[in-house]
């Protein structure tokens, strides 16, 4: 197949992308507008097969090169991440995640065959119910949050109007290699292991006993992989992806002094529009083989490792 990938250089992006080219023969271009990023795919793949890689805001390129060029699959993950970030930043963010998702999904109506959408568990808003269904009412706490429902929503109305067959994926805290810090807003595991490397206090939200359903991003890219090769009609339908644990953050942290790493513990208040727990509901992404092969643990000592810590 010929896949584009947006934000393809990215944490997520750089992972699939590299698994893409170690084990198929999809023909794969990858569109993402930070250098930084794309120096560090270029690093990544730079003694695998050859793939297409465009330094551009997919929303400026996209409807000409899929006018121009055979694309059978969109996985769309390019955004702006982070639920902190959004509830300071909530109009610039729904332009970059609502409005330039919607003009992607309008240039792939009669262009490509699929849509793979990157949506998020932050649309469930702290269900009740734990391990998560699909079906459980969502209830967004955040900017980011009703942002990725906007997504998912406009995604089954573009396949029951225009007909494009469109999936949409919610991932759950996806960690793992290749996630660096570069900001404030960056996830835990990544933020804690950086500043662990370099000798400053983790900063701990809370009072540490909230909860997240990890997931390592090599299950993740096993499932983008999945709904990307499937021969099912999708239409709009969504699934979750994790690997239905729950850990807390006072968890990771026992389990980082039991690794005898050096670091001290900074606290801060609860972060605005996050939520308490997670847990997902895979049973239903099962169905279509999916098998988280890393279990938390297992990931977080392979991101140690990565980190050289």
């Amino acid at each position: 197949m010929n896949i584009l990938i947006t934000g393809g250089a990215g944490f997520i992006g750089s992972n699939l992308v590299k698994n893409l080219l170690e084990t198929t023969t999809h023909y794969i271009t990858v569109i993402d507008r930070d250098s930084a990023n794309i120096d560090c795919l270029k690093k990544l793949t730079n003694s695998l097969r050859a793939f297409s890689l465009i330094q551009s805001d997919y929303s400026d390129c996209c409807e000409q090169f899929l006018v121009n060029n055979k694309i059978d699959v969109v996985i769309h993950l390019a955004a702006i991440p982070r639920v902190a970030y959004s509830v300071e930043h909530p109009s610039s963010t729904t332009f970059e995640n609502v409005y330039k998702t919607v003009r992607l999904l309008k240039a792939c109506h009669n262009n490509v065959s699929r849509f793979v959408f990157a949506s998020s568990s932050s649309v469930y808003g702290g269900a009740d119910i734990l391990p998560t269904p699909e079906t459980y009412p969502l209830n967004p706490k955040s900017p980011y949050a009703l942002q990725k429902q906007n997504g998912e929503e406009y995604c089954k109305l573009f396949s029951n109007l225009y007909g494009l067959d469109t999936v949409c994926l919610r991932f759950f805290n996806v960690f793992g290699p290749e996630q660096y810090v570069n900001n404030s807003y960056a996830t835990v595991v990544a933020n804690w292991c950086n500043s662990i490397k370099n000798n400053t206090p983790i900063l701990l939200d809370g009072d540490g006993t909230q909860s997240r359903d990890f997931c390592y991003v090599d299950n993740t890219v096993q499932a983008i992989k999945l709904v990307t090769e499937s021969k099912e009609k999708f239409n709009g339908e969504v699934f979750n992806v994790a690997n239905q644990e729950q850990t807390t953050l006072n968890d990771i942290i026992k389990y980082l002094k039991n690794k005898q790493l050096t670091f001290s513990i900074e606290k801060k208040p609860s972060r605005l529009g996050d939520v308490k727990h997670t847990k997902a509901d895979i049973s239903k992404i099962k169905k279509l083989g999916y098998n988280p092969t890393v279990n938390f643990w297992e990931g977080l000592d392979k991101t140690i490792r990565w980190w050289n810590i």
